[in-house]
């Protein structure tokens, strides 16, 4: 069973100034990020990309910063940024990736699709860079522009996969921390044909018409995370988190028979647990 670990599980649950006269002093948003949450809960989503058939699963993730350095999991992919971050203004983000793609290697219930080749699973290394926006809407709020580049060293897709992302991430109080993303994924025809493609073989014994897909844009996704304090102080302590996510295939991704007729383009993940932060 796959282990899907969420993003952006919130490690700054603090107030904006016009909490700033409340009894507990706030730290500086550098102070701040020097902590590690770790989360756990459970996942729905679908049983590949461009199913319609969905599943639940074990749900995890964590998030920190430790000196310097800044790590956070997205997905079943971890991000280490190197560079660390000032008070307010510009950042620049530059780190590396590293993960797993686990698209179509475990049970699938489709009876159709269940009959293809089960693939193996990509191990996807890595990088980002980009730039991080502070003090947009208050001193602890962060909008980022990243560009992620992973490249498929398992010999599974053996390709690469180019997302640009924008994501925005607030404390709404000393108890509440919101955050929203959008991004899309562009894929090399070799990433294409591997996951949505219909060979000959395939189509002798799955009964699917043949598909050969080109490469391109991929999908594109949005997604929101919420995350609330159990214990008094987003800081430090226990909280519970939730998190939903849109995606949508478009291209020949969507037009292969494994989604046009056996599932859907349009893909949604739940996911809610429970987290605890040290600092």
């Amino acid at each position: 069973m796959r282990l899907f670990a969420l993003s952006a599980l919130s490690i700054l649950g603090l107030s904006t100034p016009a909490w700033a006269q409340e009894a507990s002093p706030l730290p500086s948003p550098v102070d701040a990020q020097q902590s590690i949450t770790v989360g756990l809960g459970v996942g729905f989503l679908p049983d590949y990309v461009g199913s319609d058939d969905y599943r639940i699963i074990p749900a995890g993730g964590a998030r920190g910063t430790i000196g310097p350095v800044s790590f956070a999991t997205r997905s079943s992919y971890l991000y280490v940024d190197f560079l660390p971050r000032r008070e307010t203004g510009l950042d620049f983000d530059l780190g590396v990736i590293g993960g797993v793609n686990f698209n179509r290697t475990t049970k699938i219930d489709d009876k159709v699709v269940r009959l293809l080749p089960e693939l193996d699973t990509a191990v996807e290394l890595g990088g980002f860079a980009g730039i991080s926006l502070h003090n947009v809407t208050n001193p602890y709020d962060t909008l980022a522009f990243r560009l992620d580049l992973k490249h498929d060293v398992a010999g599974a897709h053996k390709s690469t996969v180019i997302s640009p992302n924008i994501e925005f991430a607030t404390p709404l109080s000393r108890t509440t921390y919101v955050s929203a993303s959008t991004s899309v994924d562009f894929v090399a025809d070799k990433y294409a044909r591997y996951y949505f493609g219909i060979t000959p073989a395939d189509a002798l014994v799955s009964g699917l018409p043949m598909f050969t897909p080109d490469g391109g844009l991929n999908k594109w996704r949005i997604g929101a995370l919420i995350n609330q304090s159990i214990t008094g102080d987003l800081t430090h302590g226990f909280s519970l988190w939730g998190t939903v996510e849109y995606s949508h295939l478009t291209g020949d991704s969507k037009d292969s028979p494994i989604v046009r007729i056996r599932g859907s383009a349009s893909q949604w993940l739940l996911a809610a647990g429970a987290a605890y932060t040290w600092r």
